[in-house]
């Protein structure tokens, strides 16, 4: 769903505002002091376990690498047919990551190969559900880092992208950081940065319900007026 933190709720679509951006830029976010960069593509690498080879995948929101489940790749890019089946080890985390080939990925767009964060974002989603992933909420309802994070939980959202982005650094796992034109989703009620949240739904199954109201008019237990509206009811 479209998460707004700040209003602590889902919101339709229609509340939410697409913000382009032509590159780099300075927001403000509700709930932080300095303004927040948006508008650039991070690039850093995952080490393939048991190799010094490495796989350098890049995002526009690096604080989500925390929630990664996978990296994909296209079934035919040949850069990456030998690690087919490798795994990855992350970084911050106890967990290592599958290499998953996908048709999704487009081969052109930067190195081909993509981070998965199935919880975090709407076409990793599908990705998650094809090849089975493990779906991890590390963002909670109020934007803080939650989960088995390390020392980034309990960071707000957009404190911990700086976090992120330095302790890749110190790892030296940071590769580079360049403009990218984006949309950035906003809240235009709260004007907070709308985040994507995974949360149960309940629908109303309406035949029954439906039947019921029309056996009501019908049996004079309902009146509608005028009655010219009888016909649409």
């Amino acid at each position: 769903v479209n998460w707004s933190c700040t209003l602590k709720s889902a919101i339709s679509d229609i509340e939410v505002d697409k913000i382009e951006l032509s590159g780099r830029t300075l927001m403000s976010v509700p709930g932080y002091s300095e303004k927040v960069e948006f508008g650039v593509l991070v690039s850093f690498a995952y080490r393939v376990c048991d190799s010094d080879q490495e796989i350098v995948v890049a995002t526009t929101r690096i604080e989500t690498m925390l929630g990664d489940t996978a990296v994909a790749v296209h079934p035919s890019d040949e850069r990456y047919k030998h690690l087919h089946g490798c795994r990855l080890i992350h970084p911050f985390c106890n967990r290592t990551l599958p290499l998953v080939t996908d048709e999704f990925v487009d081969i052109s767009f930067g190195t081909g190969a993509v981070k998965i964060t199935p919880a975090h974002d709407h076409n990793d989603y599908e990705v998650g559900i094809r090849h089975n992933l493990p779906f991890l909420t590390i963002i909670d309802d109020d934007g803080n880092i939650t989960g088995d994070c390390g020392k980034f939980s309990g960071m707000k959202r957009f404190e911990a992208r700086k976090a992120v982005l330095a302790a890749l650094k110190e790892l030296n796992l940071y590769r580079e950081t360049k403009d990218n034109p984006m949309v950035v989703p906003v809240c235009n009620r709260s004007k907070d940065i709308v985040e994507p949240l995974i949360k149960a739904q309940w629908y109303v199954k309406c035949d029954k319900m439906a039947k019921s109201a029309l056996e009501a008019v019908n049996s004079g237990d309902l009146e509608i007026i005028p009655e010219q509206h009888i016909k649409t009811w």
